[in-house]
């Protein structure tokens, strides 16, 4: 027999939860606490499944048999009302999913991927750039129009390299979306087709090989302090990422066997990397011992020991001692380079000792080789090379001693 509206008033809980059926499987769950809920009873497939409809008196009971027979409906188009629900729950909420939700969610998936520092500027610019302009936005709702504005205010102020930046995240953010279903489209592609043309920069300028007598000497005549002037000439000497000599712990250094290993979770490309110490490397750090031996950092800041010198630390006493626009700390990765291929090293060398991937994402995956010998070699000669030459320019070698 069908419910009625005084059957359902009069309903007292009981001990246990009990139904009161109305019919085609709606019915009234009783609860003890006295709760009165609606539920359908209905097979799919050969299962029997339930929906829920809400709660009584919220939900009367003509309410609940309209929202029984559209699900009947579905049945007939052989559709599960369950699932359908869902899946209207699942699109409502993406509809509602807003920019700053999807970004930051990109970003906790990609981080564990980079370098902390990398993971680290990626999140300062979504803060200044992209959250305060997209955060509250549905996802859905941003158009390219929207987007082409956003990077061009960037671009106007003259910040050309974090528009590229922008552009590039923009996509992958969209990109992750679509993957997950929260997107149906990536407003962000082919955004680089209307980006604004930079002007011609040198980001990392540097000098040629037969200047560095002369940029050495006026380190060593500079007032400046003696970590920052060992750190740029271990920079010259090695070839390495200014963050990654800045933050290093001694615990990485054998200076005995004149090897330094950074673990991968301080490298860019995220695998370790080990680097031959030409004997003038070894004799600079035996003498930065005797100044930070006894802190866990190499180049500990002057205020906090726990933390590393300060990052523009290098750039700002080449700046100081008349280098500004001519050479930078990650500069001297670029002279390394350009002067190490001009006499011919092997390629895979100088790329391995500069820690960078190769172009060939195939090959690189399968050349584990670190030429740690040649890279040895040819760093002691590229060492060599540079105290003969500040020597015919009188200027004081980088000492060999050990």
């Amino acid at each position: 027999m069908p419910l009625t509206d005084s059957a359902i008033k009069t309903a007292k809980p009981k001990e246990k939860p009990y139904k009161l059926s109305d019919a085609h499987g709606l019915y009234l769950l009783v609860n003890p606490n006295g709760s009165k809920l609606w539920r359908l009873k209905y097979r799919v497939a050969g299962k029997e499944k339930g929906l829920a409809f809400g709660a009584y008196p919220a939900v009367g009971l003509q309410q609940a048999r309209k929202r029984r027979d559209e699900a009947r409906q579905l049945l007939a188009e052989g559709k599960d009302p369950g699932a359908e629900r869902q899946a209207e729950k699942e699109a409502q909420q993406s509809n509602g999913l807003t920019f700053e939700t999807l970004a930051r969610e990109w970003h906790a998936y990609r981080a564990p991927r980079w370098a902390k520092s990398t993971a680290d500027k990626t999140a300062a610019y979504l803060e200044s750039d992209l959250l305060p302009a997209l955060g509250n936005r549905p996802v859905k709702a941003i158009t390219r129009p929207e987007l082409v504005e956003l990077l061009r205010k960037i671009e106007d102020r003259g910040a050309h390299n974090v528009a590229k930046k922008c552009r590039q995240w923009l996509s992958q953010i969209f990109r992750y979306g679509l993957a997950k279903g929260s997107v149906d489209a990536n407003p962000a592609t082919d955004l680089d087709v209307v980006a604004a043309h930079a002007p011609a920069t040198r980001h990392h300028p540097h000098v040629a090989f037969a200047e560095l007598p002369e940029l050495l000497g006026k380190i060593e005549g500079a007032s400046i302090n003696v970590l920052t002037r060992h750190a740029i000439r271990l920079l010259v000497l090695t070839g390495v990422r200014p963050g990654e000599l800045r933050a290093a712990p001694w615990s990485e250094f054998d200076l005995e066997a004149a090897v330094w290993t950074i673990p991968k979770e301080r490298m860019k490309a995220r695998r370790p990397h080990v680097v031959p110490l030409p004997r003038q490397s070894v004799a600079i750090l035996r003498q930065l011992q005797e100044i930070t031996g006894g802190y866990a950092l190499v180049f500990a800041g002057r205020n906090n020991s726990a933390r590393p010198m300060s990052e523009n630390t290098v750039n700002k006493a080449l700046a100081d001692a008349g280098y500004r626009g001519r050479q930078t700390g990650h500069g001297f990765r670029h002279l390394l380079s350009t002067e190490l291929n001009s006499r011919g090293y092997n390629r895979d060398w100088i790329e391995r000792q500069l820690a960078h991937g190769d172009a060939d994402e195939m090959r690189d995956t399968y050349n584990h080789a670190t030429y740690l010998e040649q890279r040895r070699d040819m760093m002691q000669a590229w060492a060599d090379s540079i105290d003969a030459l500040c020597a015919g320019a009188n200027v004081v070698a980088i000492k060999r001693k050990a």
